[in-house]
């Protein structure tokens, strides 16, 4: 007697099924990853443009006998002389600098404070003693305030 047997070969429903669920989870994650990655990276920036901020105002109080910008005059001098190709990471647009005593108002914004250090957390400013301690502060896109004082 002959046996017949169906030998066609092939993937059933429920293995393509599964292969695509798994192929939609990993672009699922792919997909909720990179805008994470993209904005830790932009505060990174934000990070680094602040410590280059602080350099720069070292080399301009050094320049004026130890004095730092007193103003907002003064600091927008600083920031035309000092700072090339300062630009928030997110907009692209220049970063607003301005002289404060409290925390930055808008995305895009760097509050610069005299006679200011920051507190413990670098979260924000703390009062100090004299006209040559400065801090200067920006909104995370992560959430938070990142500040840097003349003292780190």
């Amino acid at each position: 007697m002959k046996n017949v047997g169906n030998n066609k070969k092939g993937f059933t429903i429920i293995e393509v099924v599964l292969v695509l669920a798994i192929a939609g989870l990993i672009f699922l994650i792919v997909f909720l990853a990179v805008p994470a990655l993209q904005s830790n990276r932009r505060d990174t920036q934000r990070r680094s443009d602040l410590g280059r901020f602080t350099a720069q105002l070292e080399n301009f109080a050094a320049n004026r006998n130890g004095n730092y910008p007193a103003n907002q005059a003064d600091l927008d001098n600083f920031v035309d002389d000092y700072m090339d190709d300062f630009r928030d990471p997110s907009t692209g647009n220049d970063y607003d600098a301005t002289v404060t005593t409290g925390m930055p108002g808008d995305e895009g914004e760097i509050s610069y404070a005299r006679s200011r250090r920051c507190n413990a957390n670098n979260d924000g400013f703390d009062t100090a003693a004299g006209n040559r301690n400065v801090a200067v502060a920006t909104f995370l896109e992560n959430g938070g305030v990142y500040c840097q004082d003349n003292s780190q």
